[in-house]
């Protein structure tokens, strides 16, 4: 497997960093097994269920006496990093690091436990230099990083159109331009790069800046849906306290029903939540087309990030990809029945 080869899902360099304050439980109320739960997410909307569960307060209810420890990252490989290192035991996180870290472990390190959101990836190009699809080939086209989540998919999208593009050097029929998402409007701006498929809210910052959505990745996923978010665990942390988990996993399900039935609240929740992680909000011009274009769900879409998985391997990105026992889907089922709501399958890829 090529090393660091698929990483984050989103946002630039692999710092890590305290989110808000530790949460203060309410007083008196009852630990679980646990004093504390550690989580990880990145200041992105497609982590909103993180954003508004713990601005809503849903986490800390269901977790009762115990405390609630956030941390932040920019990127995938870091939150893995802080995973393996015991330094977090629950994290949101992109399908391709986390089989990335489930592979290079040979399968001892996590568990995908949940899915999270699904959406959210847009091919944003410059009108004027891109009018339709054939127009991509010789042009430069940037993604988040080498062989992460978007990555992938455009080398993917490039190959099912036949051209060539070799996935290190990202030259070719079509130039792929690895680009940290910070500075990425910034290149569309100037000319350095003349789309970029990237997701939200870096695709609207785009077509905020004069791009035009020429696809939606979602309209190449049968049925629309593929992951984009999941929900991971410390296999450790999961066998020691499953109470913990299960209560981060209500939490997470009652929080995306909410998000569901209460969603103009629930985007000016994720805003306050970014502004207070990044020191800036997100405009409404930006905020508002990205939040639509992502759909918060509890299902992991096992199958698609099969996928993706496949897709990063025929990229030559990845060898071909042992996937049996990455999720345990157990406790997420057990609170969706208790919930009333359909229980969800691993696609062949469960823990036994």
């Amino acid at each position: 497997m090529l090393a660091g080869a698929l990483v984050a899902c989103g946002y630039g360099s692999q710092r890590a960093s305290d989110g808000p304050a530790a949460v203060v439980p309410p007083a008196n109320a009852k630990k679980l097994s646990a004093d504390q739960v550690r989580i990880g997410y990145f200041p992105n909307l497609t982590h909103a269920t993180a954003l508004v569960g713990l601005r809503e307060g849903f986490f800390q209810r269901e977790l009762g006496g115990t405390r609630i420890k956030p941390y932040t990252f920019d990127a995938g490989p870091a939150e893995i990093e802080a995973l393996n290192a015991g330094s977090i035991d629950i994290g949101w996180i992109g399908p391709s690091p986390a089989i990335n870290g489930y592979t290079k472990s040979g399968g001892t390190d996590l568990r995908i436990i949940s899915g999270s959101a699904s959406g959210g990836v847009k091919l944003v190009v410059d009108p004027k230099k891109i009018k339709t699809v054939d127009d991509v080939k010789g042009k430069k086209i940037a993604t988040p990083q080498l062989g992460n989540t978007q990555d992938v998919a455009l080398l993917h999208w490039i190959a099912s159109k036949g051209w060539k593009v070799d996935p290190q050097s990202g030259k070719g029929d079509v130039s792929v331009v690895r680009t940290d998402n910070r500075i990425t409007p910034d290149a569309f701006r100037n000319g350095s790069v003349d789309g970029a498929w990237v997701p939200e809210p870096t695709a609207s910052k785009l077509v905020a800046e004069g791009g035009k959505v020429l696809l939606d990745e979602s309209a190449l996923w049968p049925g629309g849906k593929f992951v984009i978010t999941n929900v991971i665990v410390s296999q450790k942390f999961l066998a020691k306290h499953p109470d913990v988990v299960e209560a981060v996993l209500r939490g997470s399900v009652r929080t995306n029903a909410w998000i569901g039935a209460n969603s103009a609240r629930a985007e000016a929740d994720a805003n306050a939540a970014l502004k207070e992680l990044t020191q800036k909000a997100l405009p409404a011009d930006v905020i508002d087309p990205a939040w639509r274009s992502l759909r918060m769900l509890d299902d992991p879409l096992a199958a698609t990030a099969r996928s993706e998985a496949l897709h990063a391997a025929s990229a030559g990105l990845l060898a071909s990809p042992r996937l049996d026992g990455i999720y345990d889907l157990t406790l997420l089922n057990k609170v969706l029945r208790e919930e009333g709501g359909p229980t969800v399958d691993a696609a062949g890829l469960g823990a036994q």
